[in-house]
């Protein structure tokens, strides 16, 4: 399965022009500390411990099948296997490219 994938610079250009959903799949700690905020991202947090669990159904309740859903994690690996375990269960799952890491490396240029 080939994951689609977007760059912080393309997040960046999407959330100007329209609400961006954004799945965080750090642990509430980090997400607490840290997470992309902006008036345009729906920014949820569910740790990808749930996601590769069985309580995933549960948590999924409030994620949207018809939109896209960017998954992000601190550098892109575990939002990558996130996204596949949510492409496989019919969302449209996309990879932000070098997750949080590489979002703050972007933002430090704006």
């Amino acid at each position: 399965m080939t994951l689609k994938k977007i760059s912080p610079k393309e997040l960046y250009e999407k959330m100007k022009q329209e609400k961006v959903t954004l799945l965080d799949v750090r642990a509430e700690e980090k997400y607490k500390t840290y997470h992309i905020e902006d008036c345009n991202i729906e920014s949820l947090n569910i740790p990808k411990t749930s996601i590769y669990s069985q309580t995933f159904e549960d948590a999924a309740v409030s994620l949207p099948k018809e939109k896209e859903i960017i998954v992000a994690c601190t550098t892109g690996n575990s939002a990558s296997k996130c996204a596949e375990i949510l492409s496989e269960k019919e969302y449209n799952a996309i990879v932000l490219d070098g997750g949080i890491t590489a979002w703050m490396e972007y933002i430090k240029t704006k």
